[in-house]
């Protein structure tokens, strides 16, 4: 598994201690597609550009709703790193029933990486798509128990939309069910990134 890879399970495995989106209004489908570009809450020392789509506050909430994941539950996720950023925002969904209902943990980093980068990072589990017309990589790494992502291309670099499924019965998860869902979830995503 890549760097960012590992940067995308820590949040996952440190979203219990991410501090709530706080007292922000969340956005409605209307208010996120015509919104003015906001100041990124975090920038770094790289030159690189800055990550000009949080996904805590551009993503309105009845989309993950709508998508099936809590909007109530989500927090942010940051990772300043000095040589690049990644604005977060996870949803994590715990209470699965063994054999009725399957949990998750996902996380939507927007980071100041290339598609180029992560391509050459993961180019291993790594293949090409594209998302709404958007360049994009699908990544499925078999030692990743249960994991899926999508990698999305944007002018200030990536966002990289990661889940991992909690199976509903012990030991992984059949890995044709690890991205089930997950186009369609991408897709409904899309339309909100800054490009």
């Amino acid at each position: 598994m890549g760097r960012w890879g590992i940067v995308a399970l820590a949040a996952l495995a440190v979203m219990g201690t991410a501090c709530s989106p706080g007292s922000a209004e969340p956005a409605t489908s209307d208010e996120a597609s015509t919104s003015a570009t906001r100041t990124p809450r975090i920038t770094d020392d790289s030159g690189r550009p800055p990550v000009t789509f949080d996904p805590c506050y551009d993503i309105p909430d009845d989309v993950m709703n709508a998508a099936g994941y809590d909007a109530a539950q989500k927090e942010i996720a940051d990772m300043p790193m000095g040589t690049y950023t990644f604005l977060g925002c996870t949803y994590d969904n715990r209470d699965h029933i063994p054999g009725v209902r399957r949990g998750y943990g996902l996380n939507i980093l927007a980071g100041n990486v290339t598609l180029d980068e992560e391509f050459q990072k993961n180019a291993h589990v790594a293949s090409q798509t594209s998302i709404n017309g958007r360049p994009a990589l699908l990544e499925v790494d078999p030692d990743a128990r249960n994991g899926c992502k999508y990698a999305l291309q944007t002018d200030f670099g990536v966002v990289l939309v990661t889940r991992v499924l909690y199976a509903d019965h012990s030991g992984p998860a059949p890995q044709i069910d690890w991205c089930a869902g997950m186009e369609n979830l991408v897709a409904s995503v899309e339309p909100f990134i800054a490009n």
